[in-house]
């Protein structure tokens, strides 16, 4: 569910969406608190409402910022990743000046195969799906290596050269695809305790004891838009590779640019 919502809608649509469900939710309980328990007032009730939440806000506060870090760290290694596969396939791209023109020709073509292939890869691997396509065309690439006959030592410096970094490409694909297979957000009891550390953080402020309604309604309005904040950045980074704050597909494209216009 979440990994729709992210895919699917903008993240302004989606910031908006959680305001108006978590804030306006809180403000439309408040007002029904407000009318139907009027007694919850009192400076001893407001003494107790006072230390749970800060009690609350302190859990909250921690705990967000706990799952928010483990989560952009898990963004940062996705980017590397994808750095890593990136710039080994530019190098490769680059290094096929040195080539005799047929295997130029050839590897060009299975490089710019496979690139393709990975990029079509991205969206679904994301989705928990496999891509064949991507495994095949891989394989040709590293058969269309495996084809080359070196003549010079220039040529044969090169082509070790680049099974090294079409081995880094190879590892730095899987470990994406497994980390995208694996890192599908928090589980449903992280979510459980997301979701009750926010609801009890608006509940103490709904019960709060305020004798104006108006600076009652904002003060409950503010967490609420806070909250909201807080469980959209959740959400955003909850999938590396899909929604604005994930990571991008550019590297791979980058390579796709580099092999369709070689130098010279």
């Amino acid at each position: 569910m979440s990994q729709w919502l992210v895919s699917n809608l903008p993240s302004w649509l989606l910031l908006l969406g959680l305001i108006a469900v978590v804030a306006g939710g809180a403000v439309l309980l408040q007002r029904f608190v407000r009318n139907r328990f009027p007694n919850l007032k009192g400076d001893e009730h407001n003494d107790v409402i006072r230390f749970a939440f800060g009690v609350v806000g302190f859990v909250f506060a921690f705990f967000i910022g706990f799952v928010v870090s483990a989560m952009w760290g898990q963004i940062n290694d996705a980017d590397g990743r994808a750095r890593i596969e990136g710039a080994a396939g530019v190098q490769l791209a680059r290094d096929l000046a040195v080539f005799d023109d047929p295997d130029r020709g050839r590897i060009r073509q299975s490089l710019l195969e496979y690139e393709h292939a990975a990029v079509a890869e991205w969206t679904e691997a994301a989705s928990g799906r496999s891509f064949p396509e991507a495994d095949d065309a891989l394989a040709r690439l590293y058969s269309t290596y495996g084809q080359v006959q070196a003549r010079t030592d220039a040529q044969k410096t090169l082509l070790a050269a680049s099974f090294t970094n079409l081995n880094s490409l190879s590892q730095a694909r899987t470990e994406r695809v497994l980390q995208a297979r694996t890192d599908v957000g928090p589980p449903w009891s992280l979510w459980a305790v997301i979701v009750l550390t926010s609801g009890l953080l608006l509940a103490c402020a709904i019960i709060y004891d305020v004798e104006k309604a108006a600076t009652h309604y904002t003060m409950v309005g503010i967490l609420g838009v806070l909250v909201a904040a807080n469980l959209f950045l959740v959400l955003e980074l909850s999938h590396p590779f899909v929604g604005e704050i994930g990571t991008s597909v550019e590297p791979l494209r980058q390579v796709i640019e580099v092999a369709s216009h070689p130098r010279g």
